[in-house]
């Protein structure tokens, strides 16, 4: 069964970092995708990064310069590097991985607060 299971959220200033890891139950290549969403009180999820597996790589505009999104193959593991936290990057995260099996297969982790104080 594939899980995805993230981590690293938490309380943090205006201005400060985090590092969101979502570890993957099976090879993170055996997906076609794999990135993070965010969904604020109130507001629809939205994607906020994404990597492909041939390493093309998509920022929404509001995080571009400030969060990197990364891989480590070994330890099936994806990060979300986000740097320059603002009040309006608070949100629960969510990491999501497509699977081509058969038709496309949609994953998705529990989430993750990300909490920014001004």
């Amino acid at each position: 069964q594939v899980q995805l299971v993230e981590s690293g959220g938490g309380l943090v200033q205006a201005g400060g970092s985090l590092r969101l890891s979502c570890e993957a139950s099976v090879s993170i290549f055996s997906f076609q995708v794999m990135g993070w969403y965010r969904q604020a009180p109130g507001k629809q999820r939205e994607l906020v990064a994404n990597i492909q597996t041939g390493g093309t790589i998509n920022y929404q505009d509001s995080v571009k310069g400030r969060f990197t999104i990364s891989r480590d193959s070994a330890k099936s593991t994806v990060y979300l590097q986000m740097n320059s936290l603002r009040p309006e990057d608070t949100a629960v995260y969510y990491c999501n991985g497509v699977r081509l099996v058969g038709g496309f297969m949609d994953y998705w982790g529990k989430g993750t607060l990300v909490t920014v104080s001004s």
